[in-house]
């Protein structure tokens, strides 16, 4: 088997969902997912197969594991709502150990949101889980939307898992701004992509990721500290080489580095700030 190819960046999420199909098997798995397989389907199977030819990879496990740990103890001092951004596939409010009270709001293309309400039809989320469909681009309905959250909500986290990636720069501000504008919105965590992680998913994948208008854009240089003239503030940054040792997964290069570590101390240093992707959670 071949795979198909991505198709539009909704497809995105059925890779992604694969990948936490592929780790919720393992007999060693960081975390499990008992819906993942039937989301991601015979299409997640095959973008696997056509991607990454059927192999897991070790990123998106740990930036699904960071988003839980850090999710779930925001939730223990006083979240009242989570708005989930491009919610893909995420099945969050299914699988994790969160209060019945917590209003869970997950927003994301018309289409996808179809599939997702008809896979889950007969499963109960463990919290109270809202679905709305819609084009977090359009701009009028987006500022709409966020009103609303916050006039209903008295802590809001907002997650933007795989999302900011796909987005321009100046997307990206105009979003931070616009949660920023919303006085209840009060954390936030997001993943972050180093340019050089980014040019080389481009260089291996960038041939599919442009046929399904899905390219990749936002790596900034500064990381987190983007975010800073538009309101919001680190309080915490997952790196992903320090995670994948602090959970026995690493990436492969990371291996390698603290081995030569020793012997090349300032090629680690240098390869550390090239490499520095992960999981910012940030206040306002």
């Amino acid at each position: 088997m071949h795979g198909q190819r991505l198709q539009s960046v909704s497809d995105t999420a059925f890779w992604m969902a694969y990948y936490r199909a592929l780790e919720s098997a393992r007999p060693d798995a960081l975390m499990h997912d008992p819906y993942a397989r039937h989301l991601a389907g015979e299409r997640g199977e095959q973008l696997v197969q056509r991607l990454t030819k059927g192999r897991g990879m070790t990123w998106p496990i740990l930036r699904t594991v960071c988003f839980d740990e850090l999710l779930l103890h925001q939730v223990t001092l006083g979240i009242d709502t989570v708005l989930n951004l491009a919610a893909g596939l995420d099945a969050r409010p299914y699988r994790l150990h969160l209060p019945a009270s917590l209003h869970w709001i997950e927003v994301d293309l018309p289409e996808l949101i179809a599939y997702k309400e008809e896979k889950l039809a007969g499963v109960t989320p463990v919290c109270r889980l809202h679905r709305v469909a819609a084009h977090l681009s359009q701009l009028d309905l987006r500022r709409a939307l966020f009103a609303q959250v916050n006039t209903s909500s008295a802590r809001v986290l907002v997650l933007t898992e795989g999302l900011l990636t796909y987005l321009r720069a100046e997307e990206v501000t105009s979003l931070a701004t616009d949660l920023y504008s919303q006085s209840r919105f009060a954390c936030w965590i997001t993943d972050l992509a180093a340019p050089f992680i980014v040019e080389r998913m481009k260089k291996h994948l960038g041939k599919d990721l442009r046929a399904a208008n899905a390219d990749m854009y936002f790596a900034p240089a500064e990381g987190p500290d983007f975010f800073r003239p538009h309101g919001w503030k680190l309080l915490e940054f997952r790196d992903f080489l320090d995670e994948g040792r602090r959970l026995n997964r690493e990436i492969p290069m990371a291996r390698f580095g603290r081995v030569i570590e020793p012997i090349f101390p300032w090629y680690i240093r240098r390869m550390r700030k090239r490499w520095r992707s992960g999981v910012a959670l940030m206040e306002r």
